[in-house]
């Protein structure tokens, strides 16, 4: 059995797709293109796909990720273009990786989000983030299907920062950029969950809904402060096969009795 690993964006319109869309317009792309899938066992065969970490509704994202299992096994190039071709415009499957290593979702444990927020000027964006960033606690609520919780939206957070230059904005109009690095962890802290945030300690509060696009996702590296490709080790792992193999290739035959 061959396993899979792709990573995928939500662009445009298609942010506002529920993850249960997605996985319905996935697995209609899986058929359309042909793909060996293997099925779960039992009365009610299913795909066997593995999500990971999807991206609330709403939000773009330019790193989402995946792994199918296959029953004969296909070039992950080809694959990935031919579900790419599957799947409607903003769904888009941007690069594909066979399975080598352990724990794809082990490696998911934080996330990078830009967040645009339009009608807001940059120097009250900047004095909102520094004030986030001094308090040791901020708590903000939250609506689940169990009520309302409570948490902290400040210890998950790594970095907040305003980014981008007057360059970066299509108008004359006031617009602030924030980057926010995350961990993941329970309960999930979530990019609207910091814009509460930044409206407790202070008062910041857009005119218009935020544009939230996750902008990677995978390990944090301590040392750099940076979050790293998760399926870099797959990558790798194949680089060294393809090395051992050609060196085994190029090598010289031993020579037999004289």
């Amino acid at each position: 059995m061959q396993r899979i690993r792709l990573r995928y964006t939500k662009r445009g319109r298609l942010r506002f797709t529920s993850h249960r869309d997605f996985q319905r317009a996935f697995e209609r792309a899986l058929r359309r293109a042909e793909v060996p899938m293997a099925y779960s066992a039992g009365f009610t065969p299913h795909p066997k796909v593995s999500y990971a970490n999807a991206a609330p509704t709403g939000t773009g994202s330019e790193a989402e990720y995946l792994e199918i299992a296959l029953t004969a096994p296909r070039d992950p190039e080809t694959l990935r273009a031919l579900l790419d071709e599957s799947l409607p415009d903003g769904l888009d499957v941007v690069e594909a990786v066979e399975a080598r290593t352990p724990g794809l979702a082990d490696r998911l444990t934080a996330s990078v989000w830009e967040l645009r927020l339009d009608g807001v000027d940059p120097a009250g964006a900047e004095s909102a983030v520094e004030a986030f960033n001094r308090a040791e606690t901020v708590e903000v609520r939250r609506t689940t299907k169990n009520g309302v919780r409570t948490f902290d939206a400040r210890s998950a957070v790594v970095s907040l920062e305003t980014h981008g230059s007057p360059a970066d904005r299509p108008s004359d109009q006031p617009c602030a950029i924030l980057r926010l690095v995350v961990r993941h962890v329970t309960p999930a802290v979530r990019p609207d969950d910091v814009l509460s945030g930044l409206r407790v300690v202070a008062d910041l509060a857009p005119p218009v809904p935020v544009a939230v696009t996750r902008l990677a996702q995978g390990l944090f590296d301590e040392e750099t402060g940076t979050v790293t490709d998760p399926l870099a080790p797959d990558r790798e792992a194949a680089e060294a096969l393809t090395a051992t193999v050609a060196a085994a290739a190029t090598a010289p035959m031993p020579e037999g009795p004289a």
